[in-house]
Parts: C-alpha cells; structure tokens; sequence
C-alpha cells in the first residue's frame, strides 16, 4: 500500500465490533478481569489502550518500522529514549538540535552520568573522531533544528553499524510522508507528533519507531515504567490528523518553496536556510533520502530591518512556538525555541539574533509572501 493511503488505512482501519470507520475512543484508566491472571489484552490503560495501540501501530506502518509508541509529548519520547542508556554512556549529538533535547541531556541526563559531545553530523569525519568506546549513540536531527543542516542518514547508518552503535534520528520536520529513516538504517525514529502529524496546533504528542524488538521490548518497559503516555482522546485526535498529512504537506511543501525563492529574489535575507534550494549544502543529500524538501526556512534578516519590529508588524504569519500547523508559524530560535543552548554555542553555530524560523503554513502562498513583505518593509531602520 502506498504511503497516500496508508495514512488513512494503516495501523488499525476502523473498529470490527461495530463497523464504525474510525477507531474509538477507549476513555477508560482500566479493564474489567474475568479472573486472576485472566484478561482481554488489556490491563491498565498507562501500560495499553486500544485506541493508543490503533496510533502505535499506524506510526510504525507509516515509518515502515515495527513497533510504535506513543507519548504525552515529544521530549516525553526523547526521555524514553535517553533513558535507555546508564552513568558513563555519552551520545554524540547533531549541533543543531531543538532547544529541548540539549535542555535535558545538558540540565537531566548530565546529573545520571551520561554525557555528550556536540558535531556537525553532516561532517562524517567529525563523527568518526568523536567516536569512542563511551559513545553508545549518534543522536541525529535531519533537517537540523533550526538551521536545517542535512545529514547523510544512510552513511552515519553505516558509521553506527560498523561501531555497534544505536542511531537515533529526529525525523519531526520530515515526517514519514517525506523521509523514512528507517529505510535508511536508522535504529529509533522520534517525532514530536505535536507537529505535523497532528497538524492542526491543538494536541501535544510524541512517538518512537523502532525496528529490532529486544530495543521495542526494552523501550515498552520504560514507556510503562515512566508512564508518559499520551491519553485516548489524543490519540483520536493524532489519528484523524495523520489521515490528511499528506494532501496538508503537499501544500506545504509547495507553499515553502514559493517562499524561499522569493527570498532569494528579494534581498531582505543575508542567508537563507533551506535544504529546498540548489544552493543549499544539504540539497544534493536531501534529494537523494527524502520526497521533499520540508516546509521550515530559517532566514538572517538583513540587518537594515529590526528584527523585533518585524515580528510585531506580521498580521497574517503567527509569532509562536511550535511549528507544522495549517497556519504559518514564526519564531525567534535565540529567545524561544533554543534559549536554553548558551548563548556561546548559539553563536558557534550560527543561531544569531536575527535568524528567524518560519513554519509555512499551507495558506495561500502569495497572502503568505505578501504579509512577510509588509512586515520586512515595515521594520526598516
């Protein structure tokens, strides 16, 4: 079946007991037990529920993989994930992640013993000399957060299999619509299903994707252990969102590439991210292991616009957190989504004061263009 309509088919299609063609919602914490040690599958619904399980399993079809779980968040997944590892076990993590991941490897998991080291994962030489007998995963974002640096999933693949190593990949701004690392040799795929999979910028979820059921079998026990499950109603609501994921990310996709080449033309960008446009150093990279280039631009304004009066003076773009919603979302990465990195690594990295994220929405793009010009406009000095 083809991911078009796996989306809407896969995992569990609908309910057999009655017909109904969407799955239930099991809104219930427990399960009547038709004697001791004797139940119907279910238990306890922070260690299974149906309707969670339906999600699981659509997750895993969509990333090709074979065990799906679901979480209350994306950094509840990420959480999961890290915790899979002990005191003296170091991960060497992509040097441009979401603000939340460096968050809790620098401010939680640091205080159990498990460390870090910051590479550009699109460099394989960096990963290769930062590869040592501590290092137990690559932890990677393609594209990165928020400066979408492409990274080759398939050759870091082959880097981690040769060293025994797990890799993990981020694919929350692709999504399986568009990239399946997996496919790719990816050990854990992570969502923050709060974003495009959901889509609509009204439920917080995250997923896990794997492959190998002794890691599936280790990650249920901590999804049980740690219990940050994502609940009935949400799961519902994640299920009816991924069934338009894919007419939502055409639009998207198309709108962005509207938008960066307007940008290009316009002069108001210093420097332009966007793994969409032949200039770009992640083009070729994302080409070959994805459908699409995404829907984010990052972009420096030029420093004759005030970047803060810029923001103010947008009318149809929202200023917000978060990103893959039907509507266009902005933010400021050095304030918002990555205040938590220093402000050093920041400006190592290139997230400056006038970098802004843009989520496109899927909008019509010229009412998009045109808002985003007004404001620039508006903010000259």
């Amino acid at each position: 079946m083809k991911i078009e309509s796996l989306l809407i088919h896969g995992g569990i299609d609908g309910d057999e007991t009655t017909g109904a063609v969407n799955v239930p919602i099991y809104q219930t914490s427990t399960y009547k037990q038709d004697g001791l040690g004797e139940n119907r599958g279910w238990e306890y619904s922070r260690t299974g529920n149906p309707t969670r399980a339906a999600l699981e399993k659509l997750i895993a079809d969509l990333e090709h993989g074979k065990y799906g779980l679901a979480f209350a968040s994306g950094l509840a997944a990420i959480n999961t994930v890290l915790s899979l590892f002990k005191e003296g076990d170091k991960l060497i993590v992509s040097d441009n992640i979401y603000g939340g991941t460096f968050r809790i490897l620098d401010n939680v998991f640091k205080n159990f013993g498990i460390t870090y080291v910051i590479v550009d994962t699109s460099d394989l030489k960096q990963i290769e000399d930062a590869l040592d007998d501590d290092v137990k995963a690559i932890y990677v974002e393609s594209p990165a957060n928020p400066l979408l640096t492409v990274t080759d999933i398939a050759a870091v693949a082959e880097i981690s299999k040769k060293n025994n190593k797990l890799l993990i990949v981020d694919n929350t701004f692709m999504t399986p619509y568009l990239q399946r690392p997996i496919e790719l040799g990816a050990d854990i795929v992570i969502h923050s299903g709060t974003k495009y999979l959901g889509g609509h910028s009204d439920t917080i979820s995250g997923f896990v994707v794997v492959d190998d059921k002794e890691l599936a079998d280790r990650l249920y026990y901590l999804q049980n252990a740690i219990g940050g499950v994502l609940a009935p109603f949400d799961s519902f609501l994640m299920i009816r969102g991924i069934k338009t994921l894919g007419v939502r990310m055409d639009r998207h996709v198309a709108n962005a590439e509207k938008v960066a080449d307007w940008l290009v033309d316009s002069g108001y960008a210093e420097k332009i991210y966007f793994p969409g446009l032949k200039s770009d150093p992640g083009y070729n990279v994302q080409k070959k292991q994805a459908d699409g280039s995404g829907a984010m631009i990052s972009f420096v304004l030029n420093k004759k616009y005030d970047y803060k009066k810029f923001f103010k003076s947008l009318k149809l773009v929202t200023l917000a957190e978060s990103l893959g919603g039907v509507e266009s979302l902005v933010c400021h990465p050095a304030s918002m989504t990555h205040a938590a990195i220093p402000a050093d690594i920041r400006a190592e990295v290139g997230i400056v004061d006038e970098l802004i994220r843009l989520s496109v929405g899927i909008e019509n793009g010229e009412d998009i263009i045109n808002d985003l010009q007004q404001a620039i406009e508006a903010s000259a000095i």
